[in-house]
């Protein structure tokens, strides 16, 4: 543990802020899940709405600064690719 004020604060705030971010990737991974399950039992407007909400999901977790924006467009891009795939 360490011995400087600032040091014990710097580590409170770091277990803080990986929980805050530990929620929002569990909440993005199961609207993932939730869109490959649509895919997977063939219900085309359930994977639309579910992409609809994935998106909203990663998107705001990348203004929070949980993902790379890099990651968060390769990410919706798999998933809308996924779903246009399925009326084809």
């Amino acid at each position: 543990m360490a011995n400087i004020k600032s040091a014990k604060k710097r580590i409170l705030v770091n277990q803080t802020k990986a929980a805050r971010n530990k929620s929002v990737r569990s909440e993005v991974k199961t609207a993932i899940k939730k869109v490959y399950a649509a895919i997977d039992a063939n219900d085309k407007d359930a994977a639309g709405k579910a992409l609809v909400f994935a998106t909203k999901r990663l998107c705001k977790a990348t203004s929070k600064g949980v993902y790379h924006k890099n990651t968060t467009a390769r990410k919706i891009s798999r998933l809308a690719n996924a779903v246009n795939k399925m009326s084809a």
